[in-house]
């Protein structure tokens, strides 16, 4: 591990190999126990890799990107499903492995950052949302358009999640597709299969995600697990079970829509950012967490500014 730490270039370059190897294995044996022995250590691979960074901020999304997604759709491959198949080409496969795409068939930040003394602390944590929203709604497009330049046309990752009118709606349609489009295969539909009933699948999804959410929270700050992760999936994995049984009984009386759009797509944004306030950002942000952090976003601001500038003033003296 000495010799990825901190180096993005070598850490690259070994999940390439593991991606080419894993490609390799899953077009010499059929899906099952074997596969799936040839590909866990891949798996394990993309579960150790984050930790050669000391940046937070580096370490989180190469956990989201190889911790978490990569690693189940590793496993996925193994059992011959999932977004990833031994007869793409090398480059897609590769491609699919490492990032969190799905091949079809700052300002936020930079503001909580300069302005946290300032701040209350419920603005503070809105602001932090908006942030993450922004930056994987602007993080992942680059990764679509790298993509597309290469020839592959790659699925949205959000919809919108502002609009939705619906907990299901948001979680299911809207927000973050790619984890739903790994979490389905991998989770719902097995459980729901195992005639647990659409209830027990749903709850099984919501507390797996939660699972490696605080397994993410351990990547960016280093610190054992406290639960408010998982709390915060199972209440709204359990709110969608309701919701989808209240749903169930207005359709029997005949009522389609209980509440207008807008009062519903209101409070769905009221429910998701109060009780994100509540169990989601407090685990991030506590005992130094949220100063490492917005350090490390404000570095990140300066560099994307400053580099901005200069190519602003290269493009403007070449026009001179």
């Amino acid at each position: 591990m000495d010799l990825l730490r901190d180096s993005i270039a070598m850490v690259s370059l070994a999940v390439l190999v593991a991606a080419v190897c894993a490609r390799a294995a899953s077009s010499w044996l059929r899906p099952g126990f074997p596969r799936l022995a040839a590909l866990l250590p891949v798996a394990a691979f993309f579960v150790a890799a984050p930790l050669a960074f000391s940046s937070a901020i580096v370490r989180g999304l190469a956990a989201f990107f190889l911790a978490w997604l990569g690693a189940f759709k590793v496993v996925l491959l193994a059992a011959g499903r999932g977004p990833l198949d031994p007869t793409l080409p090398v480059l897609p496969f590769v491609f699919t492995a490492a990032l969190p795409i799905k091949l079809k068939c700052g300002a936020a930040g930079a503001a909580a950052s300069k302005y946290k003394d300032q701040l209350n602390l419920y603005v503070r944590l809105a602001l932090y949302g908006i942030h993450i929203y922004c930056f994987l709604d602007l993080l992942l497009p680059c990764i679509a358009a790298a993509g597309a330049a290469l020839g592959m046309e790659i699925e949205p990752q959000f919809d919108r999640p502002y609009l939705a009118s619906s907990l299901r709606d948001f979680w299911g349609r809207r927000w973050n597709l790619m984890v739903s489009a790994i979490l389905r295969p991998s989770v719902y539909d097995p459980v729901r299969r195992a005639r647990a009933g659409k209830a027990a699948a749903t709850l099984a999804t919501f507390l797996v995600s939660g699972l490696m959410h605080e397994a993410m929270v351990y990547y960016l700050t280093l610190r054992s697990p406290t639960g408010e992760m998982t709390a915060f999936f199972l209440l709204h994995g359990a709110c969608c079970v309701a919701e989808e049984l209240c749903v169930r009984r207005w359709a029997a009386r005949g009522r389609r829509r209980p509440l207008p759009r807008p009062v519903a797509t209101l409070l769905v944004v009221a429910f998701v950012a109060g009780t994100a306030f509540w169990l989601f950002f407090p685990p991030i942000c506590r005992e130094g967490s949220e100063e490492r952090l917005l350090e490390e976003w404000a570095a990140l601001a300066a560099f994307i500014t400053g580099a901005g500038r200069n190519l602003s003033g290269m493009f403007s003296g070449s026009i001179k």
